[in-house]
This record gives C-alpha cells, sequence and structure tokens, in this order.
C-alpha cells in the first residue's frame, strides 16, 4: 500500500509568507489604519480617492487587509479591525508602526540575502570591516525606525518580565544596552520602589532621555552614556541588571564578557536578569526564536542561544542558581534569572 503524501499546503504558506507582509507594510505606508481610526470606515472607492490611486488596487488592498483581520467590513464600509486600532494607528501606546517600517525599509531586503550571509557567516546590512553596526548607527532613518520599533518590544517584554520575575524588594537596576529605555519605563511603573538607570552608546541615551521624560519618570530613571565593550567596567552602585533582547546580538566571547562584567559591578546579592528568544536544547525550535537567529545572522554577530548556554557563561563569571521561566510576549519567550553570591 502506497503511502499517503503529505500536502503541499504548508510549503505553499511558506513560499507566500511575504504576501501577507508587504500588504501589511503598504498599508501601513500608505497611512490606512491611521485614516480609518475613529470613523465608521470608507468604502474601497473613497480609499481610492484619498490615496489619489485607482479603484482596482484600493479593492485589492483592502480585501487582502481584511483578509488578513486587519480590517472589518460593514456593509460597503472598511474599518480597522481591534488589532489594526490597538497597534497600528499612530499615537496609540503601543504603536507597532516602527517596528513594521523598520522591517520593510530595513530587512525586508537584507532577507533577500540570506543565501549570502549563510555563505560569508557576517552580516549583510553593513560592512563589519569599515562601517557602524546597526546599534552604533546616527542614520536618522535608523534611529527613527529601529529604535521606535525596540521601544515597541521592549515594553512588551518588561511586561512580561515584571510578571516573570520578582523585583519588589530590589532598590536599583540597570538596564545594560537599555536602548530608549522602555524596560527601565515599564519596570519601574511596575514596582513603585524601584530606581533604574539606562545605559547605553550617548546618543541612544539622548532618546531614552526623551523617552522617561514623556512617562513622567525622570525623577527614578536615570541615563548614563558609555560603550559597554570599550568602558572597563559597568556602572556600580546596581542590585538587578537587566540584559534585554542584547546578549544574542553578539558573539560568544562577547557575551562572556558582558556576563563577567555584569558579575564584576552587581552589588553582592545582585540579580541578573537575561530576557530574550531563546532557542530550545535541541536546536529545533521554537519558529520565532530560530528565526530571530537568522536575524542576527543578517544584521548582527550573534545568534539565537539556549537557555544552558546563558547559564554556563553565567557560571563561568561567578554567578550562581540559574533559572529559566518561560514567558509569552512579542519581545521574548524567556527569562533567565542568577545570582551573584
Amino acid at each position: 500500500m502506497t503511502e499517503a503524501m503529505p500536502s503541499p499546503a504548508p510549503l505553499f504558506e511558506l513560499s507566500t509568507g511575504y504576501w501577507a507582509f508587504k500588504t501589511l507594510a503598504t498599508a501601513y505606508e500608505l497611512h490606512l489604519f491611521a485614516r480609518l481610526s475613529g470613523t465608521p470606515g470608507m468604502t474601497f472607492q473613497e480609499f481610492a480617492e484619498y490615496c489619489d490611486i485607482d479603484e482596482r488596487p484600493a479593492r485589492m488592498l483592502l480585501t487582502g487587509c481584511a483578509s488578513l483581520g486587519l480590517l472589518e467590513k460593514t456593509g460597503n464600509l472598511y474599518h480597522n479591525s481591534p488589532l489594526a486600532e490597538a497597534y497600528l494607528v499612530p499615537g496609540k501606546p503601543h504603536h507597532f508602526g516602527g517596528l513594521i517600517t523598520m522591517l520593510d525599509r530595513r530587512l525586508y531586503a537584507a532577507w533577500g540575502r540570506l543565501t549570502e550571509a549563510v555563505r560569508a557567516n557576517r552580516p549583510v546590512t553593513w560592512d563589519t570591516d569599515h562601517d557602524t553596526s546597526l546599534f552604533q548607527s546616527r542614520n536618522p532613518d535608523v534611529v527613527d525606525t529601529f529604535w521606535e520599533s525596540m521601544h515597541t518590544l521592549s515594553s512588551f517584554t518588561g511586561e512580561a518580565l515584571s510578571a516573570a520575575v520578582d523585583l519588589s524588594g530590589s532598590r536599583s537596576l540597570l538596564d545594560v544596552g537599555g536602548g530608549s529605555g522602555a524596560l527601565a519605563i515599564t519596570l519601574c511603573r511596575a514596582f513603585p520602589d524601584l530606581q533604574a538607570s539606562v545605559y547605553d552608546l550617548p546618543f541612544v541615551t539622548g532618546i531614552a532621555q526623551h523617552k522617561v521624560e514623556a512617562a513622567g519618570l525622570t525623577g527614578r530613571i536615570s541615563t548614563v552614556g558609555g560603550d559597554f565593550f570599550q568602558d572597563p567596567a559597568l556602572p556600580e552602585g546596581h542590585d538587578v541588571h537587566t540584559f534585554s533582547n542584547v546578549l544574542h546580538d553578539w558573539r560568544e566571547d562577547d557575551a562572556k564578557l558582558l556576563l563577567q562584567k555584569s558579575f564584576d559591578a552587581l552589588a553582592p546579592g545582585g540579580l541578573l536578569v537575561i530576557a530574550g528568544y531563546f532557542v530550545n536544547e535541541e536546536q529545533t525550535g521554537p519558529p520565532l526564536a530560530a528565526l530571530m537567529g537568522l536575524a542576527q545572522l543578517i544584521e548582527t554577530e550573534g545568534r539565537a542561544y539556549t537557555a544552558s548556554e546563558y547559564s554556563r557563561w553565567a557560571a563561568e563569571a561567578g554567578f550562581v542558581g540559574p533559572h529559566t521561566v518561560p514567558v509569552q510576549s512579542v519581545g521574548a519567550n524567556a527569562v533567565l534569572t542568577a545570582r551573584k553570591p
């Protein structure tokens, strides 16, 4: 008896996955969700007039967005779905626009060079011998899109972390590579007695300072400009160090160096917290963590690491009691903690 062949449908879905993303990115670029926010909706003819495009592509784009759950339709009017209204309208608390723009403008084309990155074992978005990395770039397009997108993701990571790790007894937190300050802002809101410092490159801490001011937390969150590789040591005086989606951007030896610097600077009894996407010990998934690893290949010198790798490196630095907690967040799938004796 001939064994039944598996359906090719999963392959077809994989092969056409970029169709859905470009539908989302194009609709966002055309300000569709912002235009529909707070309105009863619009017909495809009205959308065509709004964008100054023909009715044919207007009809197709609205149909595509509706099929993806981004729009709903009542009578002849298309309007935002709850998902789009919550995350795709500029000005909303968890606006995803920066992330979508960054992925579309910077990484969409770069993923087309994945084979090149695999063969060369190096990023394809910048020249490691001559250019600055993504994190050091002062290009306005990068600053406006990358750091805004990271602010959104880090906010969700902070919410997941605050539920997974009790920081109520902690006094002062240093967010290493803290970017725009989203993690520090979220954790300080969750733990009213916590003070925090955002440690990152000086031009990045300028971004963080604006975010902290907008959040009304200038009295509890400070910024410290520096370079965690070039500086001889991390800032001292903290009993919690957080590394949120930071270590996976760097090579193993670099990650180990940062953990050693963390151990040396933390107060006795201090807590190390590593949050991000961890691949499983079998190196078979989960899919988002595994694909995040390939994103690191395209954009950085790191990869997606396992909990046991982080635990081993932490132990080598002197930390004890490593413990990993799974979380569900768009910014992380696990949080690892360990203590300085």
